[in-house]
């Protein structure tokens, strides 16, 4: 097989993944603010409330706003999410709450590195190969990869807000070659997603390769 120039990875499912469950931190933090619900019910909730949101991108937005419409973006899934489990009105400031969570997303604290993350990304720079994220998260990333020390090992990182487009749309994969200069057949994207990274990468001309973890794969260290 040969060697690819660049290899592109989706962010959470595939790098990092939260600890617990969503609902298990949305849970925490409701806690703080006077609010009981089980961690379950959130996260089923929460669950329905992402599929249901419309792709993180804001093409009308001026640069200067794309932060503020992350932030809003996120607001309305986690305002659906408390709402469906039925103890939204519980909370005598949701707009503080709300904020807090936010913030806390965007730090170390919520999120664990995959074991075979490491030693994939040391093992592929060693090998001259160029890194970059690829991913339909929002600004936080680059916060959160910078607390849990994979920043540096990133050429690029592309995320859906900044490109104005979302995977599996194949110009976020363009935006992202650009960034390396590469063609799409020297390059690879790994992602936990069968219609957003494999078939969204293969679309665009990559290599998709798709990584499963709730089986444990370790296609990350076997490459």
């Amino acid at each position: 097989m040969e060697r690819p120039k660049v290899i592109f990875l989706d962010a959470v499912g595939t790098l990092i993944g939260v600890k617990g469950s969503v609902g298990e931190v949305y849970r925490q933090i409701a806690q703080e603010f006077d609010v009981e619900v089980s961690a379950d019910t959130l996260n089923r909730a929460f669950i329905e409330s992402f599929k249901a949101a419309p792709p993180p991108i804001f093409p009308d937005a001026d640069s200067q706003d794309i932060l503020q419409r992350e932030f809003d973006w996120w607001r309305i899934i986690a305002l659906n999410t408390f709402d469906s489990a039925g103890v939204l009105k519980q909370f005598s400031d949701f707009s503080a709450f709300f904020s807090e969570l936010y913030i806390h997303f965007g730090t170390a604290e919520p999120w664990f590195v995959y074991p075979d993350v490491l030693p994939a990304l040391v093992n592929w720079r060693r090998m001259g190969i160029e890194l970059g994220v690829l991913s339909n998260f929002d600004s936080r990333i680059y916060s959160v990869l910078q607390s849990l020390g994979l920043r540096d090992f990133f050429t690029s990182i592309t995320i859906s807000t900044q490109a104005r487009a979302a995977k599996p749309d194949p110009q976020i994969f363009a935006i992202a070659l650009e960034k390396h200069k590469c063609s799409p057949e020297a390059a690879w994207h790994i992602g936990d997603s069968v219609e957003e990274d494999y078939q969204g990468a293969k679309a665009a001309g990559l290599r998709g390769i798709l990584i499963n973890r709730e089986q444990k794969s370790a296609v990350l260290t076997s490459q």
